[in-house]
């Protein structure tokens, strides 16, 4: 194990580093490579040294990495126009990560709720959701172990069950100080869950009803990972204010908070900002993979490869007794395995993979969680595939013959 004495004890890392990447792959200090099924938590959705992404890098840095944004940006609104264009938002507001866009997008339903004379605005957040880590956004995700010993919480969130429309009409009965719904299209940390065809589509029509803004939170579905671009897009409309961060950069911190119409005039100068927020290196590295997954065909295969692959393993584990569920969408998958089926903890599938030289995760205690980067062809997906599927199958047969 390393010697990581100096680092505050945030994660319990495994015991392998990480040398350099090409693609779908990974090598560790001793050479040895490994299938990335995980790309950096649907991060690296282009791989590992993708080389546009690498010249973009380099380029950008030799000639200016930061003058921040008390001045014009020209690689800023070029990356604003082209999010503009795939997700028909307005508005962008650059920051360093997922939890900041999560930040923006409370300050604008705040701003918009006090403009509109609701002086205690609330914001409807969903059970088992996950925003980030910082004081607001951990109070809205719905996970009392992220918010276990960092009370006082910050207040103004209403907790609801996900793909419970019921419940959320309920709470407009009930209550005058709701200014906004924020909800993941899919759950990402909460296990890979996926509501009804028509959940967006329905919380779209009570956002409309109440005057109300829909935020969505596709920090983990965005940049094609569902097989369009922002996972939205599947339900034809259109959310008030969306957050982005992971794969938009491809590795190199980014956040970005779109907004639309009624949201996108909320923030005015003096009412937010970021210092390093929106830098030509970041902004221009993202505008790559923009370019990149345009010109890659890249959506096409990430349906592609998620139809074989979820047929896959509903092919070969998806009627052994341990498996309850195979689900996902684009390259968003999870295989929900019953604990009690199991010779061990769930977690222990991330130590046995990576003996296999497959990353993988495991989340919401009894999910193998598969995020694959959007470039995998068939023969990787065929490794993941046979690997997961054995390292399941010998775990339920080891648990019945104990």
């Amino acid at each position: 194990m390393a010697n990581n004495e100096h680092l505050m004890k945030t994660y319990a890392p495994l015991d392998v580093t990480f040398e350099h990447g090409e693609g779908a792959y990974l090598w560790d200090t001793n050479k040895e490579k490994y299938l990335d099924a995980l790309c950096g938590i649907a991060v690296c959705g282009l791989g590992h040294a993708h080389p546009a992404v690498t010249k973009t890098i380099s380029e950008q840095a030799a000639k200016l990495l930061h003058t921040s944004n008390l001045y014009q940006i020209d690689k800023q609104q070029h990356l604003a126009d082209q999010l503009c264009e795939i997700s028909g938002m307005s508005r962008v507001f650059f920051s360093n990560s997922g939890a900041e866009a999560n930040e923006a997008a409370i300050k604008i339903a705040r701003l918009f709720g006090h403009k509109n004379k609701i002086d205690n605005p609330s914001i409807i957040v969903m059970d088992n959701s996950f925003h980030g880590r910082t004081m607001a956004t951990l109070s809205a995700t719905g996970n009392r172990k992220v918010q276990a010993g960092f009370e006082p919480l910050v207040q103004g969130f209403i907790r609801a069950p996900y793909n419970n429309i019921e419940a959320i009409r309920n709470i407009a009965e009930n209550n005058n100080n709701v200014v906004a719904i924020l909800v993941e299209p899919v759950q990402g940390e909460g296990g890979i869950n996926i509501p009804d065809p028509d959940y967006l589509n329905q919380l779209r029509e009570i956002c409309d009803q109440q005057n109300w803004l829909l935020m969505l939170d596709e920090i983990q579905t965005g940049m094609a990972r569902t097989g369009k671009w922002f996972a939205f897009q599947h339900n034809n409309i259109q959310p008030d204010v969306m957050t982005l961060a992971k794969a938009l950069g491809n590795g190199v911190p980014i956040g970005a908070c779109l907004a639309n119409d009624k949201a996108g005039e909320v923030l005015q100068p003096g009412n937010h900002g970021s210092t390093f927020g929106g830098n030509p290196l970041m902004c221009a590295t993202a505008s790559t993979v923009i370019d990149t997954i345009k010109a890659d065909n890249i959506l096409q295969n990430v349906n592609q490869m998620s139809q074989y692959i979820i047929n896959s393993f509903k092919e070969k584990i998806g009627l052994l007794d341990g498996v309850r569920e195979i689900r996902g969408m684009g390259l968003m998958i999870g295989i929900e395995l019953g604990a009690d089926t199991l010779n061990h903890d769930c977690t222990d599938f991330v130590k046995l993979a990576l003996e296999q030289h497959l990353l993988i995760n495991v989340t919401a205690g009894n999910v193998i969680r598969l995020l694959p980067p959007l470039i995998l062809d068939k023969q990787q997906a065929d490794i993941i595939i046979n690997t997961v599927s054995d390292l399941v199958t010998a775990s339920l047969q080891n648990k019945a013959a104990a």
